[in-house]
């Protein structure tokens, strides 16, 4: 992995040229993540908004009360706090994917178990440590949610990384 952090910093000496791929993963992944957060939801929950969802968000630092107070504060720091998280599992997914494609070739397959691993790890650990509402475990809510990670951050991450990795390796290679 080190070998492609610098041969990536060496090509322009300019560390941003590793951030071009996080940055890029990152914000589509957060992008498409609350697009279909915000379209479930609608679906799920007709006539509620959606400013729920980033509520929810932000209500894991400062508690239900306080998110859910009204006000643009609170769904505007959750908006914030949803893409600081998909900038780190962009992070994660890029610093660990050398590591991951030697295990797991197919980027297809890397980005179906990233997005399981993050459902795991957000559901399962994250979120119940936060001062997130709690929830009672729903099946349907799990898969929706599986899916949604999987097909909305975790290939799209996969994708991302996956290409730009191609190129620095055909770069290091000329």
């Amino acid at each position: 992995m080190q070998e492609y952090i610098s041969a990536s910093v060496a090509n322009n000496n300019n560390p941003p040229v590793i951030m071009k791929p996080i940055l890029k993963a990152g914000f589509i992944a957060g992008v498409l993540d609350i697009t279909a957060a915000i379209v479930t939801y609608m679906i799920m929950a007709p006539g509620k908004s959606p400013i729920n969802i980033l509520n929810y968000i932000a209500s894991a630092v400062f508690g239900k009360e306080t998110a859910y107070s009204g006000g643009w504060t609170m769904p505007v720091l959750g908006l914030i706090f949803h893409f600081m998280i998909a900038f780190i599992w962009a992070i994660l997914f890029y610093l660990l994917y050398p590591y991951f494609n030697k295990v797991v070739k197919n980027k297809w397959l890397a980005g179906i178990l990233y997005g399981i691993l993050v459902w795991i790890i957000m559901n399962r650990i994250v979120v119940p440590l936060s001062n997130t509402p709690k929830n009672p475990f729903r099946l349907s809510s799990a898969i929706i949610g599986v899916l949604t990670l999987i097909i909305f951050l975790g290939i799209p991450i996969s994708l991302i990384t996956d290409h730009y990795y191609k190129r620095l390796r055909k770069e290091n290679n000329k």
